[in-house]
């Protein structure tokens, strides 16, 4: 089965939310298109990179599903090329392939999710709209005053805003929600389980390295000493703590 990963756009308009669907084979495309067009969400299809980068480059855009055999510009390039410019929507990777290293290569990029092929279509709907909610709560939550202040690590809640030092960091709402959850927790010791679960609400489970890589790219993003990193230290057999 050739590999695949989709493009879905979510572009907020109001209450109504624009779905771009991109990718060459216009049979999966269309499935896709109708079963989110069920939902009631309005569909964007396109077929080609060119275009997709186009409207991330023009739209406001809410979370985009990764087709990775695209020509020209691959999956994978497009969400770096979506991470560079500091756009923090989430990503999911629909992907053909079962082996760790792409599932990997896609979280290490700044994909915050990805499902495997062949996949159930109402599988899909439910990490889309998991996704939505996480990130409209990342966008619209209530105002919280309180910031967690570690080793000149400041967390603002509030704003949802991280700095090192008052330099400002970009991460993704996924990113954040687990650095936050840890700054919540500290001194304690938090399972890999317990934090996909608090933050992906979804049940974990025991072959998943979802949250290790979300964790590398945290502590790259801190410029972290991998041997001896500042802020996020890992209790091996256990779980991570922010001391």
């Amino acid at each position: 089965m050739k590999l695949k990963v989709f493009y879905v756009i979510l572009i907020a308009k109001g209450k109504l939310m624009n779905i771009l669907v991109l990718d060459d084979e216009k049979e999966i495309a269309d499935l896709v298109e109708l079963y989110l067009k069920v939902e009631g969400y309005n569909i964007l299809k396109f077929y080609n990179s060119k275009d997709a980068l186009n409207i991330i480059n023009k739209e406001k855009i809410d979370l985009a599903i990764l087709d990775v055999m695209i020509d020209n510009v691959d999956g994978f390039e497009i969400c770096k090329i979506i991470r560079e410019k500091n756009l923090n929507f989430p990503i999911i990777m629909l992907t053909a392939k079962i082996e760790d290293k792409d599932k990997i290569t896609g979280l290490t990029l700044g994909a915050d999710d990805y499902i495997t092929k062949p996949f159930n279509p109402f599988e899909l709907i439910a990490r889309v709209k998991s996704a939505l909610r996480r990130y409209t709560s990342y966008n619209d939550k209530k105002e919280n005053e309180n910031q967690i202040e570690i080793n000149g690590l400041n967390i603002d809640e509030k704003k949802h805003k991280c700095t090192l030092y008052e330099k400002e960091i970009d991460f993704t709402p996924i990113e954040f929600d687990i650095l936050l959850y840890l700054a919540k927790r500290r001194g304690q010791v938090v399972s890999s389980e317990e934090l996909f679960e608090k933050v992906w609400k979804e049940k974990y489970f025991d072959s998943n390295n979802t949250v290790m890589v979300h964790i590398r790219r945290i502590r790259e993003k801190l410029k972290e000493n991998t041997k001896n990193p500042k802020f996020i230290k890992t209790v091996w057999g256990v779980g991570y703590k922010m001391d």
